[in-house]
């Protein structure tokens, strides 16, 4: 009986060797790969600013403690105009003497700087210049840069993966039809392709002057982002 249970797993296992075999060494049926690209431009909604308070002060303590109710007015203030406050956080905290004399052997620091930055996504562009000049009144005294997007990033992604694909068939129509064959159904398709997925891309705007004149306009241009997303299709050639 044991001869007979270890002779019919033997079986077993012989043809089951064969089978996968007999997959692995399947011709693969003719094939035409492409890449597709594909690229939506839409105009942001959303202006993300980095900017801070910075102090100095002979002590540390003062330092710290102007800095600290500078930042903390700047943060009411953000609250106060409708800044919600998921989009304002801490980037940056620094605390440190400054030696700025060269004489020989002296400990004691010129002053001590104080800095607390912070990265604000304000949602209404409009709002910007005043929001930047009452930020500037209540002791915010620098600004490092500002960045451009949308809010809705995952539904211009999808726009731009469907154009992707089109893309792609686009191109294995062309490449076939000049051999004077057809393209049938997707054999494989990977998101990304060569390139590593998705890349979002934002043309940045420099922001010529802090305080809003009515009579120049805004001081900032959004330009438009552009969203780009690459596929890599396999179709069968009929």
């Amino acid at each position: 009986m044991k001869k007979t249970n270890v002779m019919l797993l033997l079986m077993m296992f012989v043809a089951s060797a064969f089978t996968v075999q007999a997959q692995q060494g399947a011709p693969l049926p003719p094939l035409v790969s492409v890449n597709g690209t594909g690229e939506v431009r839409v105009q942001p909604n959303e202006v993300v600013v980095n900017l801070g308070v910075e102090t100095r002060e002979k002590t540390l303590d003062a330092a710290r403690k102007e800095t600290d109710k500078k930042a903390a007015a700047i943060i009411n203030y953000l609250k106060k105009q409708g800044v919600d406050a998921k989009n304002i956080q801490t980037s940056f905290v620094t605390l440190q003497p400054v030696y700025n004399s060269g004489e020989y052997g002296r400990t004691a620091p010129d002053f001590y700087l104080a800095q607390k930055n912070m990265t604000v996504v304000i949602k209404k562009m409009n709002k910007f210049d005043e929001l930047l000049s009452g930020l500037y009144e209540i002791g915010a005294n620098h600004v490092n840069g500002v960045q451009f997007q949308v809010s809705d990033m995952e539904k211009y992604k999808a726009e731009a993966r469907k154009k992707a694909v089109a893309n792609a068939r686009e191109k294995a129509t062309s490449l076939t039809s000049e051999l004077g064959a057809k393209v049938g159904r997707v054999y494989a398709i990977n998101e990304g392709g060569s390139n590593g997925g998705p890349r979002p891309m934002y043309k940045m705007a420099m922001m010529e002057s802090a305080a809003y004149n009515s009579a120049d306009g805004p001081s900032i241009a959004g330009g438009e982002v552009v969203i780009t997303e690459d596929v890599a299709v396999s179709f069968i050639i009929e």
